[in-house]
């Protein structure tokens, strides 16, 4: 009888919370007496009951403590650690629900942030859900490597993961192997796994000392395929010599149809390939334009970029420099821009200056939907339209998408 009125007091301790939608950032958003509650591994409809959280102004970030009515849209996790593992927010969503909500939330980032509206669909293109990452990064500790807890600092140890390549969950096993021998590092703290399926690209992140290059032989010895410094990686028609240092696209099932998204009817004489890393779109922009320039401020991923035009056979300007140098001292417009920015997206700077050279078209790539709202406020205020965007899903179970959006000027 005491055990049953516990129960009771707890589920009255719960309050339950209906869910209207979800959030960019993997919750669910609710309310409770009118204040905005936000739950994560929910879907919209349901019906949960909510622990305890922390409060931040305006808004309370909850736990989930029981699905009182679910969603008929909802399934069974496929990875043992989803919950306790931060990696991935929607494994308990139907894949198909998952792009749809990614589609919805980035109208609503729109709106709210640029005070614009879609235009009209927003089409999303996908792949396959599962083992599609070519890059992961792992935390070591105390003998054990994985990932992180979800909102913390805690390891999650992890002997698999469905969302990276098979190659990968291979390499990852052999380190778990590797750790237990006297002579693993004590010191590494995190490293990431890098792979083209065929090698393997092992690289420290975060050590507590330099770490020798026996250890990279080592790896070398263990993990057959182990890449030296650089791997090369076929995507989009070209092969790319990708370095230790630089930034590749992380999704091996959708490069090309990134690419093709995002060149949508580009051509012309000029284009500028702003963020141009390694080359992925520099690549196949100078087939279609006579002359191309290419930004790219890292060291490592410019000297990748020159590398692959040369080896492709292709002319293009590459220019190792920041965005924000480049465009303060361009005086010609391009017909075409490309600018595929890290998360924080192009900055005010950048914007005045694409408004300043006005290209006749523009295509964006954006990891972040907030950024992007951010930025497409002032150049649809500048005169341009966003003729088409669309939604590439290359993170699905989680949260993030990257999304396309296609700019001309009002006149065209």
């Amino acid at each position: 009888m005491e055990h049953r009125e516990t129960n009771r007091r707890t589920a009255a301790a719960q309050p339950e919370v209906m869910i209207e939608k979800l959030v960019y950032g993997g919750e669910g958003l609710g309310r409770i007496g009118g204040r905005v509650v936000l739950v994560p591994r929910v879907l919209p409809g349901e019906v949960v009951r909510v622990s305890a959280g922390r409060a931040q102004p305006g808004l309370l970030r909850a736990g989930l403590a029981e699905v009182v009515a679910a969603s008929p849209r909802r399934i069974e996790p496929l990875c043992p650690y989803f919950g306790r593992c931060g990696g991935c927010h929607y494994q308990h969503a139907d894949y198909a629900l998952q792009t749809e909500q990614k589609v919805l939330i980035l109208g609503d980032q729109l709106r709210r942030i640029a005070k614009i509206e879609p235009p009209g669909r927003i089409d999303v293109v996908s792949g396959e859900p599962w083992h599609y990452r070519n890059r992961a990064q792992f935390h070591v500790f105390n003998g054990r490597i994985g990932y992180l807890v979800a909102g913390s600092h805690r390891l999650c140890p992890v002997e698999e993961c469905p969302l990276i390549s098979p190659r990968l969950n291979e390499a990852l096993g052999e380190l778990r192997g590797m750790m237990r021998d006297r002579r693993w590092p004590r010191f590494i703290r995190s490293l990431e796994l890098f792979s083209n399926q065929a090698e393997v690209q092992v690289n420290v992140l975060e050590t507590g000392r330099p770490v020798a290059r026996w250890f990279f032989d080592w790896c070398g010895a263990n993990l057959p395929g182990a890449a030296a410094g650089s791997l090369d990686y076929r995507a989009a028609g070209d092969t790319f010599r990708v370095g230790h240092r630089s930034f590749f696209q992380v999704n091996r099932f959708l490069l090309d149809a990134l690419v093709e998204t995002a060149l949508w009817e580009a051509a012309g004489e000029t284009a500028l390939d702003l963020y141009s890393g390694v080359g992925l779109f520099a690549l196949p922009l100078a087939r279609r334009f006579q002359k191309v320039v290419a930004v790219e401020s890292a060291a490592s991923a410019a000297n990748d970029l020159r590398f692959n035009a040369e080896r492709a056979g292709v002319r293009l300007d590459a220019r190792r420099c920041s965005v924000e140098d480049y465009l303060d001292n361009a005086t010609e417009s391009p017909d075409f821009v490309l600018a595929d920015p890290p998360r924080a997206g192009l900055d005010r700077r950048n914007v005045r200056n694409l408004l300043r050279l006005r290209p006749r078209r523009l295509a964006i790539v954006a990891c972040d939907p907030a950024t992007l709202a951010r930025d497409l406020a002032p150049l649809v205020a500048g005169g341009y339209r966003v003729r088409r965007m669309r939604v590439v899903d290359l993170f699905p179970q989680t949260y993030h998408l990257e999304t396309v959006a296609a700019l001309e000027t009002g006149g065209e």
